[in-house]
């Protein structure tokens, strides 16, 4: 079975708008945008601007009707309007697609989006699963204000594959019901432990203190 293009990947979507008044077709707009992005354009109205910079050829390669492309506006109104979580699965499944046999290792991160803050209104906070070894985010989630990031990777994981791998992540994912989450669905995990759970930290040193194939500490790693 052949890898699906992101062009095919795309095409699932469903175009929110009303088909009367469509003078551009969402695939290539879409694509016009991944472009953008990948070349470094930092804005809708940069990205409307790569007619100009590379001429007609490139719209017509991404598979608009001519060599006329869409401005900010449209772009704008066509992202306002997309399925945020159905664009997700498309991007996260195509990317699954193409990942070579033998990535293991998913990091579980947060980070709040550049330039989503708005005055009073807080930025965009997302919980991500990061593939190191490819360079490629597996599936994210958005954080709710009145949630937190273990919560959240609640959720993530039942997005991702989980049996097979192993999930890294900072203290704020050492949670028992994030850990049995990741075990009863066949995944590893290894996950910082800090002095603010001084019960479960004692335990793990006792545990591997007490087993021959663990050496103790020593003095200055014990001080890090």
């Amino acid at each position: 079975m052949s890898t699906p293009s992101l062009r095919e990947a795309l095409a699932a979507l469903k175009d929110p708008r009303n088909r009367r008044g469509r003078r551009y077709p969402m695939v290539p707009m879409l694509l016009l945008v991944a472009f953008g992005l990948l070349v470094g354009r930092r804005g809708l109205n940069a990205i409307a601007k790569l007619r100009r910079d590379y001429g007609p050829e490139l719209l017509l390669a991404l598979g608009f009707r001519s060599g006329k492309g869409p401005s900010a506006d449209a772009l704008s109104r066509l992202l306002r309007r997309l399925d945020v979580a159905a664009l997700e699965d498309a991007l996260a499944g195509w990317i699954r697609s193409r990942l070579p046999e033998g990535v293991t290792h998913l990091c579980l991160d947060g980070k709040t989006l550049r330039g989503s803050r708005d005055g009073e209104t807080p930025g965009v906070h997302l919980l991500a699963a990061y593939a190191p070894q490819v360079q490629a985010v597996l599936g994210q989630v958005r954080v709710d204000a009145k949630t937190n990031e273990h919560k959240a990777a609640l959720e993530l994981l039942g997005l991702l594959p989980v049996a097979g791998n192993v999930f890294t992540g900072d203290a704020l994912f050492c949670q028992k019901e994030v850990v049995e989450e990741i075990r009863d669905s066949g995944g590893d995990y290894v996950i910082t432990v800090k002095d603010n759970q001084p019960e479960l930290r004692a335990d793990i040193q006792t545990a591997l203190q007490d087993n021959e194939g663990f050496s103790p500490l020593s003095a200055a790693a014990q001080g890090c």
